[in-house]
């Protein structure tokens, strides 16, 4: 066997490896090394910083509303520094500060496991004229909202590259630091920086919707390539040398306008790789950890497992047409996005009614334009199993939701044969919902989600069945793409349950091999991926809340 074939494996070993079981746990710390805590901030010092407005307040679209513009209708932003700003203020940007005595920690609009934080964003932006804002690669510091030039165009450079982006458009990138993941959750770590990674792509287009702006994800690109432009590849910066934490690149999305016509920037993304390649890099990335005591070098290895090589871009997948969604409350996009929490604990006695969970549902079949799966340009992979403990005229049980109409056939032929598939004739026709068994299930959540209480007092728990693809030994950068969507999926809960007036936790550790005992799973080609629970949360008082920055919004 050849060593090409054999990394291919490792991505089955990971998974199975990196799984919780009941006798024992994935390999992790075992305790945490409170003194050597990650730095939540990556900064880059000596870089020139660009200190970005806050005006997301002036964004008055009502949340609802972010799903309801087709292509080509509505008004745009257009592409200046205010823009780029109130797009990462709703993804990246910080929610709100929380104090607890001596300690204060940070909220921010996407979700994290552990509240951790692995995701860095940068901004591939041609010269905003007028705005002060210099054409090149920027990094996006949370902490203060502010852009770090990265990459410095000099003058013969400028115009050719500003000529590669189609007018109105830029590009923004994603990387991942695993190593907050790994200081808390061992090797089961790089599952947890892909899940955030789809958390944060989510958010984005989220986010860019209430510019009136839309989202590619730039499935071309080799990911050594979008390393090499976001310069965290060992052409741009050697962590290692400047004994930093490594940033491994995950992703690039073009963000462009909804009222114009859109041109891929992917024919020239060559000529901008390229050029952003040659140099000089800017600033000098902090360490985040004075020590690391134990490393997870599985965690890098599947890093390097899962790189992409560049790729003929896909033709996009949309989903199917359905019925508009069901109204939420009204309220602005904006304000929703920045009161996303994840719940602490649950009201055991609180119900959902049914009108909510089917718009929750509902929210996450793609369709047409809709945010944010026209974002992901595959067939969906992944299907919710709910367990569904108190919603108002349903009865508690055990229920699928399948996304995508040829997961159906699958999901028959490898859940257990005793399974009912009954439609659920509340739920309105379009919505693919279907009982497999009735009974209470608080018992096996709280076991299933690592005996957290939480997963058995909310209103319901549902886990993410992802199918494997038949192609991943051949192509495991596809395991990356399972996580973004259950991440994609994270978010879309999160946001749907603060619009019913309930709230939504993420549940990343359960005992995966529990959890397909209880579908009666009989082959090895659907796997639990992510889980998550939502209720009415109870509020810890105790807990002050600060605003996210100091200075003044305009």
């Amino acid at each position: 066997m050849n060593g090409q074939m054999r990394m291919r494996q490792r991505v089955g070993f990971y998974h199975d490896h990196s799984k919780h079981r009941p006798d024992r746990y994935a390999p992790g710390p075992g305790q945490l090394d409170w003194a050597n805590q990650p730095d939540p901030f990556r900064s880059y010092a000596g870089a020139h910083r660009t200190v970005l407005p806050l005006v997301a307040d002036r964004l008055g679209v009502l949340f609802h509303d972010l799903y309801g513009l087709p292509e080509g209708e509505g008004q745009s932003w257009p592409l200046t520094l205010e823009g780029v700003a109130a797009l990462l203020e709703l993804s990246l940007g910080l929610s709100a500060w929380k104090v607890y005595g001596e300690s204060r920690w940070a909220l921010r609009c996407n979700p994290s496991s552990g509240n951790l934080h692995p995701t860095e964003g940068y901004v591939v932006v041609p010269t905003l004229h007028g705005d002060g804002l210099e054409g090149g690669v920027h990094h996006y510091c949370s902490q203060d909202h502010v852009l770090e030039q990265r990459r410095l165009l000099v003058s013969q450079e400028r115009t050719a590259w500003d000529g590669l982006f189609p007018t109105g458009h830029f590009v923004l990138g994603l990387t991942s630091v695993h190593w907050r993941e790994a200081w808390k959750y061992g090797d089961r770590a790089y599952r947890y920086c892909q899940l955030d990674v789809g958390h944060a792509m989510a958010a984005v287009r989220y986010a860019a919707a209430c510019l009136g702006w839309r989202v590619r994800l730039l499935l071309a690109p080799a990911t050594k390539d979008v390393g090499r432009l976001l310069g965290v590849a060992p052409s741009g910066v050697r962590f290692e040398r400047l004994d930093a934490e490594r940033e491994h690149a995950d992703l690039l999305m073009q963000v462009g306008p909804l009222d114009g016509e859109w041109t891929s920037i992917t024919p020239k993304l060559a000529s901008v790789i390229e050029l952003a390649g040659q140099g000089p890099w800017l600033g000098t990335p902090n360490r985040l950890s004075r020590d690391h005591g134990v490393e997870w070098p599985l965690v890098d290895e599947m890093a390097e497992v899962t790189r992409q090589p560049w790729l003929v871009e896909n033709e996009r997948f949309y989903g199917g047409s359905w019925p508009d969604l069901i109204r939420c409350r009204e309220v602005k996009g904006a304000d929703l996005i920045r009161q996303r929490r994840s719940a602490q604990r649950f009201d055991p006695q609180a119900t959902l009614g049914q009108t909510a969970l089917w718009r929750i549902l509902d929210a996450t079949l793609p369709r047409f334009g809709q945010p944010p799966w026209d974002l992901l340009p595959w067939n969906p992979r992944v299907c919710l199993v709910v367990m569904v403990h108190r919603v108002v005229g349903l009865a508690a049980g055990l229920y699928v939701l399948v996304r995508t109409p040829e997961r159906l056939v699958e999901l028959q032929a490898d859940l257990d044969p005793d399974f009912l598939w009954q439609r659920v004739p509340e739920a309105p026709m379009h919505l693919p919902f279907y009982l497999l068994r009735e009974g209470e299930l608080q018992e096996q959540a709280y076991r299933l989600s690592c005996q957290q209480e939480i997963a058995a007092d909310g209103v319901l728990t549902l886990g993410m069945l992802a199918a494997f693809p038949e192609e991943l030994p051949a192509a495991p950068w596809l395991y990356r793409q399972l996580y973004w969507e259950a991440g994609a999926i994270g978010q879309t809960l999160y946001l749907e349950a603060e619009a019913a007036g309930h709230r939504g936790t993420g549940i990343g550790c359960f005992l995966d091999d529990l959890f397909h005992e209880l579908l009666g799973l009989r082959s090895d080609r659907f796997q639990s991926v992510y889980h998550f629970t939502m209720g009415r949360p109870l509020i810890d008082y105790r807990l002050r809340t600060e605003m996210p920055y100091a200075r003044s919004r305009s």
